[in-house]
């Protein structure tokens, strides 16, 4: 069996790449393998490769165009992450802010669409039919609703995205396309067709012991799917078209990194743990050799793209910044009523009554010492960025940026993601193939360019996308013919 989940993504072709001298021939990109290994730093892909000169990914650099101050979404949670590579867009397009977010339209599950709308939008494995069990699906009943031509139904995760992805502009060119990602509500990468995935592999990560070594146990899963898929053969085990589209994410790094026995041992991130080292030994040396080796065997390196990224980076990396806080203690702080709260190393607030804005954030600017507050953002700079949440159901009304090292959590983990610091968004972007000449870009970009950019080397015009229409997002430089 096989399963699907962080993102790394390496995609980008240069114009030498795609426009070669007659010698070597006109080479078409076929294929784009994508891969995240969430958690992962830029930093740690420096360590790595300076450590172990010889490993896979170090070879695979040699032959890549890597982005060394690439960003990912904001907030960085795995959803935002992933859809960020996927669609071009940001959440104030896509309406993606995080896998437990709200909206202020919705009802709850089991309510009928009775009562005040608002409710808490879940779509991680809460929703699962068994979330202990590695094989499950969603289950209706534990969707949130909304009101469609006057009846209240259940909204699935690939309702829930507001705009398409490269899997559904891809099949109407008629590729194949595979995932594998960590929950059944991964289905939220179909786009709103719902069909946008052809093998969609998504088993249960809170099915198993996320500990090493079994987190990559279950990491392997997702590595045989995406094998097989190189080799033709579906998650089902059945003969189907090597995938234009495939890829997932991958989860021992992030894992490693939240362990109180993980984590980095010094300031910078350059000497991991043990237990850290082994997730880095398995995703940058094991799998992306694996692929890489299989790429070889069925004679399809030539005809790859092959991308590494990140849905999300993990903070901190220096342990002596930790500072846990109890989530209850900005509940009260803010002093008015809240409709939904999501809160790691920030801290997402959705009010009952928005006129109550000011209020709210005059009480956490009270408390901000105390919360481990860096930045509010609230009124106009708030909107500008992710949406005015007036006039958007799905953007929170303040959102807090907080110090290095801030979690909210009574929970024995050491380090979280979805903030906006740099330990949470600066991952890597690495782009490969073997006519591809190796060079370092270190002009800022975003993870979002990847959507783009698999879509152009594909030779399908990227203003398909419609996050990327809206946001003008461009290709990464470099990549593109």
């Amino acid at each position: 069996m096989h399963f699907l989940q962080k993102a790394i993504v390496i995609t980008c072709l240069a114009t030498s790449v795609l426009s070669l001298p007659n010698s070597l021939g006109q080479k078409k990109i076929e294929h784009i393998v994508l891969l995240s290994f969430d958690g992962l730093h830029q930093s740690d892909v420096d360590a790595y490769v300076k450590a172990n000169p010889s490993s896979a990914i170090a070879t695979l650099l040699k032959t890549s165009v890597e982005f060394d101050n690439a960003q990912t979404s904001k907030p960085s949670d795995s959803f935002p992450g992933l859809i960020a590579q996927v669609t071009g867009g940001s959440p104030k397009t896509t309406g993606i802010f995080y896998d437990v977010s709200y909206d202020r339209t919705f009802f709850d599950p089991g309510s009928n669409c009775t009562g005040t709308p608002g409710a808490v939008t879940a779509y991680d494995e809460t929703i699962d039919f068994n979330s202990t069990a590695p094989v499950t699906s969603i289950n209706p009943a534990n969707l949130p609703k909304t009101l469609k031509n006057g009846q209240c139904v259940g909204v699935t995760p690939h309702e829930f995205l507001k705009v398409n992805t490269i899997f559904e502009v891809a099949k109407k060119h008629g590729f194949f396309t595979a995932w594998t990602d960590k929950h059944p509500a991964y289905d939220i990468i179909n786009g709103p067709s719902g069909k946008g995935v052809d093998d969609l592999y998504t088993p249960e990560i809170n099915g198993i012991n996320t500990v090493e070594p079994d987190i990559q146990v279950y990491d392997t899963l997702h590595l045989n799917a995406i094998l097989n898929w190189l080799k033709g053969v579906s998650s089902a085990g059945k003969s189907i078209p090597v995938p234009g589209i495939l890829g997932g994410n991958f989860q021992v790094i992030s894992v490693s990194q939240k362990d109180s026995a993980g984590g980095y041992l010094d300031a910078v991130g350059q000497q991991p743990s043990d237990e850290l080292k082994k997730g880095l030994d398995f995703c940058l040396n094991y799998t992306v050799g694996q692929i890489a080796d299989t790429l070889e065997q069925q004679n399809l390196t030539e005809k790859t793209l092959f991308i590494i990224s990140a849905k999300h980076g993990q903070s901190p990396i220096n342990k002596a910044l930790l500072n846990k806080i109890p989530s209850a203690n900005l509940t009260s702080a803010i002093g008015v009523p809240i409709g939904g709260l999501t809160a790691d190393d920030v801290a997402l607030i959705w009010l009952k009554d928005q006129s109550n804005v000011d209020t709210a954030v005059a009480n956490i600017q009270k408390n901000s010492d105390a919360l481990g507050v860096l930045k509010i953002f609230s009124g106009a700079e708030l909107a500008n960025e992710f949406g005015d949440p007036t006039k958007n159901s799905r953007t929170p009304d303040i959102i807090i940026q907080t110090k290095p090292g801030v979690i909210y959590t009574t929970g024995s983990k050491i380090a979280e993601h979805g903030g906006f610091n740099e330990d949470d968004v600066h991952v890597p972007i690495i782009v490969s193939n073997p006519y591809l000449k190796a060079q370092v870009i270190s002009k800022h970009v975003t993870t979002a360019q990847i959507a783009p950019t698999i879509l152009e080397v594909l030779g399908i015009n990227p203003s398909e996308l419609e996050a990327v229409k809206a946001e003008n997002v461009a290709p990464l430089d470099g990549c593109v013919p």
